[in-house]
């Protein structure tokens, strides 16, 4: 039984970025939810009827929340396509050229959507492990 030559640093360095990128699409998915839900409006709210607090959920700062919640989202979609792909890498070493395309599209697209692509780390590795995917050349068998 012969062992299969796998792209083992790209298929690492990948998956941890896409764990970084799961984080910071975590966290500012809770941002926005803690801004849509808890955030006092700038551009809204009012004194009327509360006692002299504004309502919360409401006006500019209620309207971000929302937006970064689903930016968050579209981060957890973007992170977990990543970590896909980098399993995939690893099980399907002979189409490493497409899983590192991918793992490079996804990574990047990560900018958008999970806080400067995981907290800026997600995006390097996953950058760099896409691209040593890309470029792996397994070595011949040995005759």
């Amino acid at each position: 039984m012969t062992e299969v030559e796998r792209p083992s640093t790209a298929f690492v360095l990948s998956l941890i970025g896409g764990i970084f990128i799961l984080l910071g699409a975590s966290a500012m998915t809770m941002l926005g939810s803690w801004m849509g839900n808890y955030g006092y409006g700038m551009m809204g709210g009012g004194y009327g009827g509360w006692g002299g607090m504004m309502r919360p959920g409401f006006g500019m700062m209620g309207g971000l929340g929302y937006g970064f919640g689903f930016l968050g989202v579209l981060g957890l979609i973007f992170g977990i396509i990543v970590i896909i792909s980098a399993l995939m890498l690893n099980n399907k070493p002979e189409q490493h050229s497409t899983w590192g395309i991918l793992i490079i599209v996804f990574s990047v697209l990560s900018i958008f959507g999970s806080a400067v692509g995981g907290f800026g780390i997600g995006l390097i590795l996953g950058l760099i492990g896409g691209i040593l995917a890309v470029t792996w050349n397994p070595a011949e068998a040995k005759k």
